[in-house]
């Protein structure tokens, strides 16, 4: 009676179907936040620009970055299921102050990273279908039917696009892989003077490494998916932590190998790998394999479409947490009846992420172009909310009784880490940082007003033992 006296008749999050999705429902959408496929094909030539030959030890730091951040995580989610994700999280060690400039971080972030994807979509779309594709109107339409096929997928469940997205990256995946296993059987493509020679190729070194670990850390962004799954989770305990450190893992692995077989390819060739534009694409074209280009175009519109629902899925639980933290309008935190999804936050998110991919494409903005930006953008909201939950982590263990050396040593390492690429990132390409600076001051005023209105107390909701789990009633 003791024991039945302290517990809830139900969640603060009700509403959701909880302890439902397994460990491949829950690591297949945080592997597709990602987008891996898509990453694999672009990012190493941009990370070679300015790392050189130092490219491939850039993403093996950056891979141990974000399993840094990964442990961070884990240190919360072993304890909690937070559909809040790291502002969730953040909240538990920092308070509601660091708690909110997480969370309004999280939702620019899944915001633009779904945008981006969409972007995505429609550019390798284009490339497919290039004449019935290749004009803003076409490009316009293009983003509102993606747009509407991923608010509709979402907004039925999160197993029935987990099976999806389960599907379509593993499809992307295996082509990516097995496009790189031929390129490497293929070897490097000839060229004139010594390898790694060639003029015009970025200096290397350390201070090549260092530049390129920014580049290369963006490709991660969106691998904490599965944290905002932490109440629908079959055994969150175990399921989150694992599928987070699980896609960092994985992930790191396939942009390591893919930028090590891009830069052997271009080894002898001047300029190397950073001279190119779409290397993955000449080296099939080199050797005659045409089929190649489309096939792989094929796949990025997979995993594009993949990553908007992930990331669709996440930015509708964490709009749907800041509800019921009464931070948001609360009609963001209801949910469909018959499906038990926070329709409501993904009837307002997916669409505002289509908004701004379809507004500045139908202006005659390259589609390309918006996925650049986007991208930049996400990534500033992303490295924020990753310096905060990784300080927040230590503390949190701190006030609970457990705080461990590692736990000391990964925060002293990642946050100086990630706030130096947060600072370069926004030095080197000032525009980024407008979209999130932007969010962060309209945020300001938005936390200042709910702290005079006293709802701030307890931010950061999260899934509780009910009465119904412990004697077996349906949640």
């Amino acid at each position: 009676m003791g024991g039945d006296a302290v517990l809830r008749d139900r969640s603060p999050v009700h509403g959701l179907v909880r302890r439902r999705l397994g460990f491949a429902d829950v690591v297949a959408q945080s592997i597709a936040g990602s987008a891996p496929s898509a990453a694999m094909a672009a990012t190493p030539v941009i990370v070679a620009a300015t790392a050189g030959p130092a490219t491939v030890w850039s993403f093996v730091v950056a891979t141990v970055l974000a399993l840094l951040v990964a442990a961070s995580i884990a240190r919360f989610t072993r304890r909690m299921a937070a559909p809040g994700g790291l502002y969730t999280l953040t909240a538990q060690g920092l308070g509601s102050g660091p708690a909110f400039a997480a969370g309004v971080a999280g939702v620019a972030g899944y915001l633009l990273l779904c945008a981006a994807a969409i972007a995505g979509a429609v550019a390798f779309l284009g490339a497919l279908w290039q004449p019935w594709l290749s004009g803003p109107p076409a490009r316009t339409a293009a983003a509102v039917a993606v747009g509407a096929v991923v608010t509709a997928l979402v907004v039925r469940g999160v197993r029935p696009a987990a099976r999806v997205v389960l599907l379509v990256e593993a499809v992307a995946i295996a082509v990516l892989v097995g496009v790189f296993a031929v390129l490497i059987a293929g070897g490097p493509l000839p060229g004139p003077g010594t390898p790694g020679a060639a003029g015009g190729a970025a200096p290397g070194g350390a201070g090549g490494l260092a530049a390129g670990v920014l580049p290369a850390l963006a490709a991660f962004i969106g691998f904490e998916v599965a944290t905002s799954l932490g109440a629908e989770a079959r055994r969150p305990f175990r399921t989150v932590p694992r599928a987070v450190v699980a896609t960092a893992a994985v992930t790191g692995v396939l942009y390591v190998v893919a930028a090590a077989v891009q830069v052997a390819g271009f080894a002898a060739v001047p300029g190397g790998l950073a001279g190119q534009t779409q290397p993955v694409q000449v080296l099939a074209v080199a050797r005659g394999w045409w089929w190649i280009p489309p096939l792989l175009d094929a796949a990025l519109v997979l995993s594009f479409l993949a990553c908007a629902l992930a990331t669709a899925t996440a930015l509708s639980r964490v709009l749907f947490s800041l509800a019921r933290d009464r931070v948001v309008p609360r009609p963001l935190g209801r949910v469909h009846p018959r499906w038990r999804t926070p329709h409501v936050a993904v009837a307002l998110g997916v669409p505002v992420a289509t908004a701004a991919v379809a507004v500045p494409v139908a202006l005659g903005v390259p589609v390309e172009a918006v996925l650049v930006a986007l991208l930049g953008a996400a990534t500033v909201g992303f490295l924020v909310t990753y310096a905060l939950v990784c300080l927040a982590a230590p503390v949190f263990l701190r006030r609970i009784g457990e705080l461990t050396p590692a736990a000391v040593v990964t925060a002293a390492v990642a946050v100086p880490a990630l706030l130096a690429a947060l600072v370069a990132f926004v030095v080197a390409v000032p525009a980024t940082g407008v979209v999130p600076a932007v969010a962060l001051l309209a945020g300001l005023a938005w936390f200042v007003l709910l702290r005079r209105r006293g709802r701030l107390q307890g931010l950061g909701v999260y899934d509780e033992t009910v009465v119904s789990d412990v004697w077996g009633r349906n949640a």
